[in-house]
């Protein structure tokens, strides 16, 4: 069986992220939604509301589940039996970060592949961190994020 794992903050997961994982769905016969809970970034949310506000964004597509991680990502996959690794590229900006950690991440487990996936257009341009400075500051981000998500950080930010 194919697998893939797609890590991320997911601090909020983002119609962007959805979208790479309804592609990936297609693509791989399963995909884990690997939410890091070691982070050098301060999260809005802790790691078990990202993993439900996750599940709960992607609970229609029966081949996706959603979990926590720590550590290194390849000793993750690894022990998953995953040889894939997918990253989102949305810009150019992307490349160089993502080609660099697809290079250690190599270095680190020859037998992990990177694969990278292009959201679709009208997503390019969404991040997490916009998302999450737009709500701080009490603007609509309903077009960026699934509702429930949407929900969750106006209790966050009231």
């Amino acid at each position: 069986m194919r697998s893939v794992v797609y890590p991320g903050t997911f601090d909020p997961i983002t119609n962007g992220h959805v979208d790479l994982i309804e592609r990936a769905a297609k693509l791989f016969e399963r995909v884990v939604v690997a939410v890091a809970e070691d982070t050098h970034k301060a999260p809005v949310f802790d790691v078990m509301r990202r993993v439900t506000l996750a599940e709960d964004s992607v609970g229609y597509l029966p081949n996706v589940e959603v979990t926590p991680f720590s550590g290194l990502l390849v000793s993750f996959a690894q022990g998953r039996g995953i040889d894939i690794i997918m990253r989102g590229l949305r810009a150019v900006s992307d490349f160089e970060f993502e080609f660099q950690l697809a290079g250690m991440n190599r270095r680190m487990a020859p037998d992990v592949e990177t694969v990278f996936l292009t959201p679709a257009e009208k997503y390019a341009y969404i991040s997490s961190s916009l998302v999450r400075e737009i709500s701080r500051l009490g603007g609509d981000v309903s077009v960026f994020v699934p509702p429930l998500v949407q929900a969750a950080l106006r209790e966050r930010f009231g």
